[in-house]
């Protein structure tokens, strides 16, 4: 043959690194601060809805397209009791198999071939991938590091001279992986202001809504002009620990996901029956939950950064999301891919090189993420093993 077989429009991708470094832990026996789940299951009320609805014969043939009535109830009333946000759970919600399909069918849906799309650098792999496979162009705007501050910081007017007349729409994630940054009340009413004057879409990931340590999660579609605009993505996984359910949604206006539908019903149709029946019992779960999955998070953010701290690195103490972001200089390291395929056998600890999430790779080169969504005993073993770099 003398045409390649993968999609040129995807040549420039290869196996997610998530799914690389997973791999990588699992042959070295190494502990995986790598792909983002959890090492233990959610709250056990929601597995038994689960196996309740399996017993029962709820979602085990397929469900409506558009997600079962009770979750897309529940989701609505959930934009309604966190952030006042009317839906209509007939017409504004759809339920997606996780945020991943979301994003892809939200920009499928779309974007034509030739547009050109602002995405947040670093960036979640699968960003890129969705964006080339509608055919658009990818503009990056990156987050900076600051040295100062341990922190990242947007550049709005990097962000305003990124716009041209083929910007079709803004791709963002708050609170941010990998970063942990969490953008402010001032610079979404920045970005929204653009949206409205230029007349751009934004699609925007908050899957890490419930998840902020420091600030507050403000979604894009709360601010003026916003709401027929925006598509706001949601997860269960990250909130309630079931990451295999894979269980998401969409919010938006009835033309914005109608939209998103009509591209995501050719992609899975339907997806995870039953769970999507427990999902919706966890969105009503109390306020403590939400708090106290905060505050457990909160404490092994510490453990992780501190300990990272002593043993050596950079860090910069995340906002939000369960990811610690690192510099390496300090350890006499000036690249994070190599650092990471070596850190297992090195002293048995997976970790992501950060360079992966952006297109400027020398912007990312000795950055390194870690998860800390993990045991507080693993976390300590991973800190102690750490500490021997």
């Amino acid at each position: 043959m003398g045409r390649p077989l993968l999609n040129r429009r995807l040549a420039e991708f290869g196996t997610t690194i998530f799914a690389e470094m997973s791999a990588l832990a699992v042959r070295t026996g190494s502990i995986n601060l790598g792909q983002g789940f959890p090492d233990t299951d959610g709250p056990e009320e929601v597995r038994e809805a689960a196996v309740r609805a399996l017993r029962d014969g709820r979602g085990n043939q397929y469900p409506p397209g558009p997600g079962i009535p009770e979750l897309r109830t529940a989701v609505a009333a959930h934009q309604q009791r966190w952030y006042g946000l009317p839906y209509d759970p007939d017409t504004e919600v759809l339920v997606t198999a996780g945020a991943t399909e979301a994003i892809a069918a939200s920009l499928l849906a779309l974007l034509e071939p030739g547009d050109e799309v602002i995405a947040l650098e670093p960036y979640y792999d699968s960003y890129a991938a969705c964006i080339a496979m509608a055919g658009a162009t990818r503009v990056p705007v990156t987050l900076r590091a600051s040295a100062e501050e341990a922190a990242y910081r947007l550049d709005l007017d990097e962000l305003r001279d990124a716009v041209t007349d083929r910007t079709r729409l803004i791709l963002l994630n708050t609170p941010h992986n990998p970063t942990g940054t969490v953008l402010s009340r001032d610079e979404l009413a920045a970005i929204a202001e653009l949206a409205c004057e230029r007349d751009l879409l934004v699609v925007t990931d908050e899957v890490y809504e419930h998840l902020v340590f420091e600030g507050e999660h403000v979604p894009m579609a709360s601010f003026p002009g916003m709401r027929e605009r925006t598509v706001s993505i949601g997860s269960a996984g990250k909130t309630f620990s079931f990451t295999g359910w894979k269980v998401g949604w969409v919010t938006g206006t009835p033309q914005l996901v109608g939209a998103v539908r009509s591209a995501k019903q050719f992609l899975t149709y339907v997806s995870a029956g039953p769970f999507q029946y427990a999902v919706a019992e966890a969105l009503a779960l109390p306020d403590d939950y939400f708090h106290g999955l905060r505050e457990d998070l909160r404490r092994k953010r510490d453990i992780l950064s501190d300990g990272l701290t002593e043993a050596g690195f950079q860090v910069f103490r995340p906002s939000g999301t369960y990811f610690v972001t690192t510099d390496i200089t300090a350890l006499g390291e000036k690249d994070g891919l190599a650092f990471c395929l070596g850190l297992p056998e090195r002293c048995g600890v997976v970790a992501v090189p950060n360079s992966v999430f952006y297109d400027d790779k020398e912007a990312g080169r000795t950055l390194v993420r870690f998860a800390f969504c993990k045991q507080d005993e693993v976390l300590r073993d991973a800190v102690s093993r750490l500490q021997q770099l």
